[in-house]
Parts: structure tokens; sequence; C-alpha cells
């Protein structure tokens, strides 16, 4: 009984350590995307604003390729610039952009290379606190 009662306390605590002002948004399902997005929009708009919250955006697998600025739907890109001039940060994986042999120079604007992967990424920023949405 006294080992269920730590682990649920330790349970507990660790769900009050995430911060809500810090939020990962995932997304690897390309028909995801626009959906997501205007998750992100709504949540800035909820709390008040840009300055009232970091979102990092993690992309990886099929979503990578939806980026592409060749190819990328113009609306998508344009989201995307609107919110990263809201200060969302937008993450795509390293292993998926070497699979698809592209840069991050080949996708829309703003977004920067993760190396160690989309999902170590995540597990990075979850280790500070930040919170996971998977829309």
């Amino acid at each position: 009984m006294r080992k269920l009662l730590a682990a649920l306390f330790l349970l507990a605590q660790s769900a009050l350590a995430a911060d809500p002002t810090k939020v990962i948004y995932r997304v690897s399902e390309p028909e995801r995307l626009p959906f997501a997005l205007a998750n992100i929009a709504n949540h800035i708009r909820g709390v008040g604003g840009p300055d009232k919250v970091t979102i990092v955006l993690v992309t990886n697998g099929p979503a990578v390729k939806a980026l592409q600025k060749s190819s990328a739907d113009p609306k998508l890109a344009e989201t995307l610039a609107q919110l990263h001039t809201q200060k969302v940060e937008l993450d795509a994986c390293g292993n998926t952009l070497k699979q698809l042999n592209l840069g991050v120079g080949d996708l829309v604007d703003g977004f920067v290379r993760v190396d160690q992967g989309g999902v170590v990424r995540i597990a990075e920023l979850q280790g500070q606190g930040y919170v996971y949405i998977k829309p």
C-alpha cells in the first residue's frame, strides 16, 4: 500500500510539473496539418496572445513531405508563416528529412531541422515541462 501511495504521489507530482504555457503540437499525418494549425491559432487566441504561451510544432513522417515549398498548399504555407510570426517554433524531424533527401531549405519558410529526430525532440521538451498535444 505504501508503494502504491508513493507511486501515485510521484505521478501526481509529474502531472503538476507540466507547464500549460509551454506546449508541443506534433503532426505526422499530412491531412492533420490544417486541423493542427487551427488548434494552434485557437490556443494562442484562447490564452490571450502569443506572449502568454510558448508553442513548438514538431513535424515528422509523411507530414514533412507536405511542407515542401515546391508542392505545399499555399494556404497552409500562409498559415505557417503567420504562426511563425507569433513565435511558434517550427521543427522538422531530421531523420525524416534525411529519408526524403530534403534539406530544411526545401520546406516552407520558418522550419528548423531537429537532427536528433522528432520523437527525441518531443521527449526533450517534455523533460522541460512542455505539455504534449497530438491533434
